[in-house]
This record gives C-alpha cells, sequence and structure tokens, in this order.
C-alpha cells in the first residue's frame, strides 16, 4: 500500500538515532495519532521505553496492526541471518551485537519491517516529500552519525546496507590538525562533519558559533564533497540533505555550492544554475521524515 493505511489500521513506527528514538503510532504516515522522544541510552533501557510507549498507544487507540523500524546503524538487514536486526560494530558505544527487534517480537504479535533511519528518510522524501516526480533520490543525514541512502534500490543481492557516511574526503588545509572522531577511519565524512566532529573541535553546536566563523563553510564543503561523491557514483535525480547540522536546512546553500565548486562544470546537467538549485535541496518533510518513513514501512507490512 504506497501512501496510506488500511481502513482502521494502527500502525507504530521508530526512528532509532544515535541521539533519541522517536516513537508515533498513526492510522497513516500524515495522521500520526501520538509520538513520544526517548533519549538514546543503552539498548536495554532505551528499547523498553519504546515498549513502554506503544503498550500504553495499545489501550488508547487499539492493537497495532505492523511495526515499520528504522533504524541507525550498522544493522544487520538479511532477514535470513540469525543476527537479523542486531547492530553490527558501530561507532555507538554499547550498541555493537545490539537486538533491536527482540523486545517488539516478545511484546507484541504484528509483522515488524527493518530498514536503516537514512532508508526509511529517503523513501519517505521520495514519495512524499522533496522527491515526489523525481525518478531517483538519494538521501544524507548529517547529526550525530552520517548516513545516506539511494532510492529506489538496485535490484539483486547486496553485501549490506550503504554506508556513505564513511567514505573518504579531501582535507581542508584549514583543518589539518584535527584527527577526527570515527573510531574506524578517523577522517572520513562522518569523522570529520558529524555533530560530534563538529563539538570535538569547537566545544558547542554548529549554529551556536559566532555568525562569521569559518566552520559553517568548512562543514558545508566536507558535505559538499560527500553530495558530489554520490551525484557521480549514483547519479540520481534529486540529493535531499537533512539532519541536525544542516540548521532545518540553512546550510544547504553552501553543501550546494562546495558541491558544484568540488565537481568544476563536469556533470553538464548541473551546469545550469537553476536546475542546480533544486538538485541538492532539505528535506519537505522536515524533521519527520525519519518518523514517516517509519510509518511506511509499517503499512507496507501489513
Amino acid at each position: 500500500m504506497p501512501h496510506g493505511a488500511k481502513g482502521g489500521h494502527i500502525y507504530g513506527a521508530i526512528e532509532g538515532g544515535g541521539t533519541k528514538f522517536v516513537c508515533a503510532v498513526a492510522t497513516a504516515p500524515d495522521r500520526i495519532l501520538e509520538r513520544v522522544s526517548v533519549p538514546t541510552a543503552e539498548p536495554p533501557v532505551t528499547l523498553a521505553e519504546c515498549v513502554r510507549f506503544f503498550a500504553a498507544a495499545e489501550r488508547t487507540h487499539g492493537k497495532i496492526a505492523a511495526f515499520g523500524i528504522g533504524c541507525f546503524g550498522p544493522i544487520e538487514l538479511d532477514a535470513s541471518r540469525a543476527n537479523y536486526g542486531c547492530m553490527l560494530p558501530t561507532p555507538k558505544p554499547g550498541w555493537t551485537g545490539a537486538d533491536v527487534l527482540a523486545p517488539l517480537r516478545a511484546a507484541f504479535d504484528a509483522p515488524i519491517a527493518l530498514d536503516t533511519d537514512v532508508a526509511a528518510a529517503a523513501a519517505a522524501e521520495w514519495r512524499l516529500g522533496a522527491g515526489r516526480g523525481a525518478g531517483s533520490l538519494a538521501y544524507v543525514t548529517v547529526g550525530t552519525g552520517i548516513g545516506g541512502a539511494v532510492v529506489p534500490r538496485a535490484a539483486g543481492r547486496r553485501l549490506m546496507h550503504a554506508e556513505m557516511g564513511h567514505l573518504p574526503l579531501r582535507r581542508d588545509a584549514r583543518d589539518a590538525g584535527f584527527a577526527g572522531v570515527c573510531p574506524f577511519h578517523g577522517d572520513c565524512a562522518e569523522g570529520l562533519a558529524s555533530g560530534p566532529a563538529i563539538r570535538a573541535r569547537w566545544g558547542s553546536t554548529l549554529d551556536a558559533l559566532p555568525a562569521d566563523h569559518f566552520g559553517r563553510a568548512l562543514i558545508a564543503g566536507y558535505v559538499g564533497q560527500l553530495a558530489a561523491a554520490i551525484a557521480l557514483l549514483a547519479s540520481v535525480e534529486r540529493i535531499v540533505i537533512g539532519g541536525g547540522v544542516m540548521g532545518g536546512g540553512a546550510l544547504v546553500p553552501l553543501v550546494r555550492a562546495a558541491a558544484l565548486d568540488y565537481l568544476n562544470g563536469y556533470l553538464a546537467p548541473l551546469n545550469d544554475p537553476q536546475r542546480a538549485a533544486g538538485y541538492i535541496c532539505a528535506p519537505a518533510l522536515g524533521g519527520d521524515a525519519g518518523v514517516v518513513g517509519a510509518l511506511l514501512l509499517a503499512a507496507d507490512a501489513s
């Protein structure tokens, strides 16, 4: 079912991020009845809070027909594997090996659809948001981590989901002394431009820096490089960039300019300024892209 819920059904959704888990119940992706934000703590604590929310929601709204989960990762998405739904080695302390599905399976008798948080957001923006009318879309989130996904997915088996945030970037000369915060790669995109990387450099969020601080151009330059790499590799029709670091879209024009500067006129379709202006854009669904995507997963699974 592409765009809404079947009559009378209640759907549960979790957008699981490195900072918070957003839980919601809805009758359709655009008709949320109730939601709660749970801080991301240790897995048993976080997931127990999610279960408590849904148990209370069932008492208020009725039985939940299906759940959709869009979760940060890396996470095992191959349902044929014994560790399906478990976290793979991740920079998030305490989460490696955590079984995200087990608490919901134990508490509720309903199907559960699972994907990454960024893939869920990508599907929501493609079907209901900034990607409507586009044949393909890449979604990038820049927050506690950096992740990306392309929709529609290419046919055939894959090793695992995309990990665009761990692509290496060309280092800005002004940033030569910063090692990066990624425990796996140091100065990959996530290591250089995520929220923790910004705080490690300057002790604050990006939007709290002075208006003339070079940090905005630095971070936009790194995210722009990532957008250019996605354009070169995936040739999608639109790139949507969200997440807390983007300041509700305020940083997107700088990211767009940095990407085009990096490409240096190489991708001919983007040499038209009007076309380029719509090519890299902010999410139309704003901060709701992830939870709406999780509700789409739930509706499709029911």
